[in-house]
């Protein structure tokens, strides 16, 4: 899963406490507890505004580690690598959290018509962008290899709680999904312990928890892709949201002059190339928002304003090449445009 790992984060969630005070059942602070830490590649950031709650950081990082450990491929002994290495070989068991980020994958999939796609594996394996030996593969390496690609050869069997890939050299590769799909978790952490107001920032992957410590939504800023990390392009109030961006300016691999940023088409083997810079996907489940954020790139500005429109409880705010934004119909009375470098597009 650390493909995906963002350094930088793409998204910027600037926290204002705004408003008059109210009364509320659960006492907040606005110093809240606060705990950060480097796992799956990226900072990780949780903090808890409600009183008395500081140790339920400890379960909360717990998890976070656990799930880190089930799905990275940089480890022999996890479910992903298991199952990546006995690919064409004979069934994996995995955990009951694997198993459902697997079939969450899968269905995704499906859903996109394979543009998304969770057995990507050999493909971004080949082009390792964002790591030290990142290179361009020649177009008989991308041939070779994209047959391996294709969700329907992961078989499930939910009695046997395995999963296999059919083909040998198949490859798993869950990281366009895994942060949302950790951070859902970490919200029902959160929500059994009975903590009402929060802040998760996986790398980028934001979840808002509750209201803010004076009973409004808290504000979320939309990182300018094309500015250095803090610049933003407009912002929008938000609570018990996820917040995730995706784009193509943040990690990539420059060759002669060409950038090949990391989003890659599982169906030609090369970036996705059109008109998004980068887009923000706000929705109520965070693997939700991670796996729209990455299939929207296949149909283009239109084709992913659509997409996202078809979606109930899913709004998005695309940011195009020539620096306009576009914002789907639920946005529309709420983002207020915060730069004058851009302008917008609808």
């Amino acid at each position: 899963m650390n493909r995906k790992y963002i350094l930088v984060a793409w998204l910027i969630i600037l926290i204002l406490v705004i408003g008059c005070s109210q009364t509320t059942t659960t006492e907040l602070t606005n110093n809240p507890y606060k705990k950060t830490e480097f796992l799956m590649g990226t900072i990780v950031t949780v903090k808890i505004y409600d009183e008395g709650k500081e140790d339920v950081l400890e379960p909360v990082f717990k998890k976070i580690q656990s799930l880190s450990n089930q799905i990275t491929t940089n480890e022999t002994e996890s479910d992903i690598e298991k199952i990546n290495k006995n690919a064409g070989v004979e069934p994996v068991i995995v955990s009951n959290d694997i198993y459902r980020l697997i079939e969450a994958g899968k269905t995704y999939s499906e859903m996109s018509g394979g543009s998304f796609d969770i057995s990507i594996g050999p493909l971004t394996k080949l082009w390792h962008i964002g790591y030290d030996d990142a290179r361009k593969p020649n177009q008989q390496e991308i041939d070779a290899i994209l047959s391996l690609i294709n969700y329907k050869d992961v078989e499930l069997n939910s009695e046997e709680s395995t999963v296999f890939l059919r083909e040998k050299g198949m490859k798993l590769d869950l990281g366009a999904i895994a942060k949302g799909f950790i951070a859902d978790e970490v919200v029902a952490v959160l929500k059994d312990h009975n903590v009402t107001t929060a802040i998760i920032d996986l790398g980028g992957n934001i979840y808002v928890l509750g209201n803010n410590p004076s009973g409004n939504a808290w504000t979320v800023g939309i990182q300018n892709p094309f500015a250095p990390r803090g610049e933003t392009v407009g912002k929008i109030p938000e609570a018990n949201k996820s917040i995730v961006t995706s784009g193509i300016y943040e990690r990539y691999l420059e060759v002669d002059g060409t950038k090949y940023h990391h989003l890659l088409n599982p169906k030609d083997g090369y970036p996705f190339m059109n008109d998004i810079a980068g887009v923000t996907i706000i929705s109520t489940e965070s693997i939700d928002g991670d796996a729209l954020s990455t299939s929207v790139f296949s149909k283009g500005l239109e084709g992913g304003m659509d997409y996202i429109e078809s979606f109930d409880g899913v709004e998005a705010v695309f940011v195009s090449t020539d620096k306009k934004i576009y914002i789907t119909s639920g946005l529309k009375e709420v983002f207020e445009l915060t730069s004058e470098e851009f302008v917008l597009g609808n």
